[in-house]
């Protein structure tokens, strides 16, 4: 559920924070009290794109925040995991956005900077929110057959069906690659032929890259690097001056002192081990410069070597990994042409058999879908009877069409809200007012299917009033049985049956517009109600009858 929603400078809002509680949560308030910045909040919150026109005039940012605890993380969770975010802790998701008046703004999810997004990712796990406008998706084909597919368990049989409608795509694919391929196949075959044999012919191993450009400079250099080793070599061994002779002499000198100074022989002792190590440097300088040889033909070998490596990078790839990657691409590339009129007829054949499987998968999926449909339609139809139609009828048409990534099907809503007329699609005859209520019946139906723990209800009563309004707020709060449902609402008959009422008003406070939103209590619940009756204050009459209404539905059996 939503624990709190935080809001900070936004519009005419200075600073609010409203709490919600589980059940149905009514907000209510006078045209143009607010209502619709805390939308705008929510949408902030779901990752909306913002817009820094919002922010309170003389404020720097707008901030919002809000608090969801949720019995299930696990897809949350797996979200947040791919994006390297913060898991929930205790089943608690904290989300902060703020919009700079300098155009720049920030997003936290679990107090962890995240890009809008990462945000959007992951609200519809958290809030479903259906407006006066968003009734209209209930007129697309693509939402209609969702709904159908969700609440008929069709959801396997069609990963069937897609996973052997994209093999099959695959299939004719490839089939078209080698079936329109405009290309000579003999000078196809010449051309990739010569390509496969320069590079096999070069028999390039890793030792090309680094290995050849070191050998290379060693053999460029070989007549300085032999000069300045014998230079070495010189002055650490050979000669009188040379260090070992120097240190032969110090050695002699330290021998003849330790006679009269007995410490001296440690020192004897660490010339001997110098001594050695300098024998040991000059066979190390010997032994690799005798394989070092000034050699014009090796240097020549060499460079040859590097423009042949660095011609085929240039036609073949950047680097000998590449080039054995492009070998492998031109083999496979030769063999299907090679073989192409065997390759043909082997991918007709699994085209075939794929296309026979898909038309299995097709069929069950219609048959399952056939079936949701009767369930679904009567379902829906038994909602609409507490909605205010009480001789409507609701249908489902599953129509052929052509192939889709979706099925063979067609998903059409059919409507008839007045007895003895036929049902025709939904968006053909349905007012708004119907749509809301179609919407209502059948989010009532699939509460029980629907994970989303938050549904948000904007005015989806509008365009009714009376018995109508009266029976809309008891399908809202069956659906609060297993969700936590938000409604804005102008109606009194709907705003009764919350379990929680919030209602915004606007207050002129140091000459500047500001809203407020509280939760109501009893008393000040009343004095609501008889408001959105139309006559608070004018009578005991209205205030009883607000009163009696409050009292009737908290009578009504859950």
């Amino acid at each position: 559920m939503l624990h709190y929603l935080s809001v900070k400078n936004l519009a005419i809002v200075e600073e609010a924070t409203i709490s919600f509680g589980p059940g149905l949560n009514i907000i209510t308030g006078e045209t143009g009290a607010g209502k619709s910045v805390l939308m705008g909040a929510l949408n902030l919150v779901l990752g909306e794109r913002a817009n820094k026109s919002t922010i309170r005039a003389g404020a720097e940012e707008a901030r919002v925040e809000a608090l969801f605890s949720l019995a299930d993380t696990s897809a949350i969770d797996q979200e947040l995991a791919g994006r390297e975010i913060p898991l929930c802790e205790e089943g608690q998701l904290l989300i902060k956005r703020s919009i700079s008046a300098q155009g720049s703004g920030t997003t936290f999810i679990n107090d962890t900077p995240v890009t809008q997004q990462s945000l959007r990712a992951i609200a519809p796990l958290l809030i479903d929110i259906h407006g006066p406008y968003d009734q209209q998706s209930l007129l697309k084909q693509d939402f209609q057959r969702s709904l159908l597919d969700g609440y008929g368990n069709c959801l396997k049989p069609l990963a069937a069906y897609r996973t052997s409608w994209n093999t099959t795509l695959e299939l004719k694919l490839k089939l078209k690659e080698l079936t329109t391929d405009s290309s000579n196949v003999e000078d196809e075959i010449d051309r990739l032929s010569y390509i496969i044999n320069e590079i096999k012919a070069a028999a390039l191993t890793d030792a090309d890259e680094d290995e050849l450009i070191q050998q290379h400079t060693q053999a460029a250099n070989a007549e300085e690097i032999l000069l300045l080793g014998a230079g070495i070599s010189e002055a650490i061994s050979e000669g009188e001056l040379s260090a070992f002779s120097q240190l032969l002499q110090a050695r002699a000198k330290a021998d003849e002192l330790s006679r009269v100074l007995p410490e001296a022989e440690s020192w004897v002792s660490e010339i001997k081990t110098i001594l050695l190590s300098i024998q040991e440097l000059e066979s190390t300088i010997a032994n690799r410069l005798s394989r070092i040889e000034a050699d014009p033909e090796l240097l020549q070998r060499l460079e040859e070597r590097m423009a042949l490596v660095q011609r085929l990078k240039h036609k073949y790839g950047s680097s000998i990994e590449a080039i054995h990657t492009s070998l492998a691409k031109y083999e496979a590339r030769l063999d299907t042409l090679a073989n192409r009129t065997a390759k043909i007829e082997e991918l007709q054949k699994t085209l075939q058999a794929e296309t026979a499987k898909l038309r299995v998968h097709a069929d069950t999926l219609t048959d399952t879908r056939q079936r949701g449909t009767t369930k679904l339609g009567k379902a829906v139809t038994a909602g609409l009877k507490d909605l205010g139609f009480p001789d409507a009828g609701f249908t489902i048409a599953v129509q052929p069409a052509a192939p889709a990534s979706h099925g063979f099907d067609e998903i059409i809503f059919e409507f008839a809200p007045n007895p003895g007329e036929p049902s025709r699609p939904l968006k053909e005859i349905a007012s708004s007012g119907e749509i809301a209520r179609v919407m209502l019946a059948i989010k009532a139906v699939l509460a029980g299917h629907d994970s989303t723990p938050v549904l948000v209800f904007d005015e989806i009563d509008a365009n009714i009033g009376g018995e109508v309004g009266r029976a809309v707020g008891q399908k809202l709060k069956q659906v609060a049985r297993s969700h936590q449902v938000i409604s804005i609402t102008h109606l009194p008959q709907s705003a009764v049956y919350g379990e929680q009422h919030v209602m915004v008003s606007k207050e002129l406070s140091n000459k500047r517009t500001k809203m407020t939103a509280r939760i109501l209590n009893d008393t000040e619940r009343v004095d609501e109600i008889a408001r959105m009756l139309g006559g608070k204050g004018l009578t005991s009459v209205i205030e009883n009858h607000a009163r009696e209404m409050l009292e009737a539905a908290r009578a009504e059996k859950s």
